[in-house]
Parts: C-alpha cells; structure tokens; sequence
C-alpha cells in the first residue's frame, strides 16, 4: 500500500468517518489534489477496506472555455475508469465583485444539493496544508481575529451559502482537541477534509506521477490578479527563507487555534483572587493543578514547580501547547528560539510511556521525563 493510502485511512480512522453503508460525495475539479483523493479512495475501495459508495462531483464553472470543457471531459473518463458514479454541473458565474467567491458559492451550491438529493453522509474535498496555509496568510493580511486565523475546519456540518460563509469567516470554535477532530454527533451531511492535517500539495502530485495517474492544471492558478496566487507564487516562496517548514508551521498553528477557544484555561479558573487558583480540566468537574497565569493578573503560578505528567495528559492539545509555553518562559525567562517543533516533541514526551527521554532545546537546554515529572535543565549554567 502507498504511504499517500495508508495515511489516508489512518486520517479515515482518526475522524472516525464510517467505513461502509453510506454515500459519500467526492468533489472532483481534476488537479491534483482532488484526483490523489480520489484515485486513493478508489485504491481503498478496491483493497475492500472501505465499503462505500462514491459519487464524483465535477462543477464547470465555465470561466476558461476549451479549458473548463476538458477538465469535465477529462473528470468524466477517470470516473468511468474508476468504476464510480458521478454528476456534474455547470454554472455561468458572475464576474461582478469578488469572481473567486462567486465560483466558489457556486460550487458548494452543487455539492450541497447533490449531497441532499443522495442523502449522502459527507462531501469530501480534497483541501490540503497549503490550502490550510495560504487560508492563514489571507486572514492574517486582511486583519482578521482569532477566529478568521483558525482556518479551515478539517470536518464541519455542510450549510446553504449563506450559512455557511458565515461559518467560515467566524470558525466557530468547538469543544473537541485539534489531536482528535472527530465528526460530530448530529445529522449529516458533512463536509469532510480528510488530507487537510497531513498531505501538502507536492505530496498530492508525487501521489499521482508514482501511479501514473493524470491531472488538470488550471491556468487561473498562475493570474496574479488573485490574492491567493499571489500568497503561493510570492510571499510564500519568501517566508519558505525564514522557515523551510513554512506550510506545516502556518497549517499547524491554524489548527491549534481552531481547536481552542480564546483563553481556555484562563476563564477556568476558580477564584482570580485566590493566592493558588485552580483549572477545571475542559468537560469536566475535575479540578486540577494550577496551569496558567490568574486572569487580570501577571503573577505566574508555575514558581518552584514541576509539571506532572498526569496533568499534562489531562488537557486539550492547545491548552497543553500553551501551559508547556507559559512553564517553559518562566523557566527560560523568554520563549526566543523556541519552535513549534520543540513544544512537539515536549508533547511527545508527556505521551511517552518511558521515563529518562530527553528533548533538546535551544542554547544547551533540555526537558527530561523523570519521576512523572517534567524537568528543566540548562546544561550550560547547571555546569
């Protein structure tokens, strides 16, 4: 099996999408994204791993003539090959304001009523951590909170046009851990972007030459006319400079703020006033070992402590993130040279089951597991 395949079904499994008796909708424009999708689900299909059933969704938006013709044309002899059903539609869009959005209410449109005509469970699409990057940048650049630069959701509840613009410019934050994104317990369909956490769009083309598997280019990706080409052709390219690791960085911290509301553990706190306030672990009654710094105040409670495993494996992902920040600039006294990458591997060490494992930090410094504690070392000044 393909490593593109095998994460796939562990992202399936992850997201806990069902694995037989329900319709899925697979939104299919032929690039490479959505043709990697769905060339691996056909893959997974035919290995008997997933017994679903698969309707391919193309949506010619009729904006680039031959192009758009063949792109339909093009989605439609893939689709025979791969056995699966498939509809499509075709929509004048209107190039008065913002055409991008315009093609894109379009489209979902489409989807969602196909969706509702097949009483599909979910619409797949084939959204990636550039996607999820670039998504960032535009939030960012036009000045948007919180909520604006938590990004895409990798699964959603699937809304009419104007709920769902809605949705998007204010990700509404759910209760659940950005490790565990499940789908939520209501009715469908959903809107499901099961490559969103994991594959880049090099991956999605190395998935599809490696199998031999053809795939449109749009020529609008290259019109510098649209923000969101010039974000992947210019400012990317330059931040990729400053960090090599740009996409998974920008995607990553994306996801961290989807995932937590704004102050989490502040606003569990009991008793601002108190000397020792305690935090409620998120969905529960449970009180628990001070983790952050008392609302309204600057004192931080983390003086002449130690973390304990079993309160780090307590909390959310994000709160986790942010409690291993506030320690480690108490214990560092600033959080310069600190990377997402190493509060990942601190995370990684609270997962562990192993005691006497060791990150290194920047400028001599370390983070051992020992005695279910988390520990601090500057080897350095220790010397």
């Amino acid at each position: 099996m393909h490593k593109f395949v095998r994460n796939l079904i562990t992202e399936w499994r992850k997201l806990e999408i069902p694995f037989s008796g329900q319709t899925f909708i697979i939104a299919v424009s032929g690039g490479a994204d959505s043709i990697s999708l769905l060339a691996a689900l056909h893959d997974l299909k035919e290995r008997k791993k997933l017994n679903l059933r698969f309707v391919v969704a193309h949506f010619n938006h009729n904006l680039r003539g031959f192009e758009s013709d063949a792109d339909e044309n093009f989605v439609k002899q893939l689709t025979a090959k791969f056995g699966f059903e498939l509809a499509i539609g075709h929509g004048k869009i209107s190039k008065e304001g913002n055409l991008e959005q315009n093609a894109r209410q379009a489209r979902y449109n489409f989807l969602i009523e196909i969706a509702g005509n097949l009483k599909a469970y979910g619409v797949l699409t084939a959204h990636t951590m550039n996607d999820q990057a670039e998504t960032f940048l535009m939030n960012l650049i036009r000045g948007s909170g919180i909520d604006g630069l938590s990004g895409m959701k990798v699964t959603r509840e699937l809304h009419d046009t104007e709920t769902q613009e809605r949705a998007d410019k204010a990700q509404e934050n759910d209760s659940k851990s950005a490790a565990s994104p499940r789908l939520p317990f209501s009715a469908p369909p959903f809107l499901i972007r099961p490559l969103l956490n994991w594959a880049k769009r090099i991956d999605t083309e190395n998935f599809c030459r490696e199998n031999e598997v053809e795939f449109r280019y749009d020529t609008m990706n290259e019109d510098m006319a649209f923000r969101r080409v010039r974000i992947r052709k210019m400012l990317i390219p330059m931040l990729v400079d400053f960090n090599p690791k740009i996409i998974e960085t920008l995607a990553k911290t994306a996801g961290l703020l989807a995932a937590s509301e704004p102050g989490a553990i502040a606003t569990g706190f009991l008793g601002a006033g108190e000397k020792n306030p305690v935090a409620i672990a998120p969905g529960s009654d449970k009180k628990i070992t001070p983790v952050a710094t008392a609302p309204g105040t600057d004192k931080n409670f983390f003086a002449d402590r130690e973390l304990t495993i079993k309160l780090l494996k307590s909390l959310p992902q994000p709160d986790l993130f942010r409690a291993l920040r506030i320690w480690l600039n108490h214990k560092r006294g600033n959080l310069r040279s600190l990377e997402l990458k190493h509060i990942e591997a601190i995370e990684r060490l609270v997962l562990s089951r192993k005691s006497g494992r060791t990150v290194e930090l920047p400028n001599g410094e370390t983070v051992v597991k020992q005695d279910g504690k988390l520990v601090f070392t500057n080897i350095k000044v220790d010397k």
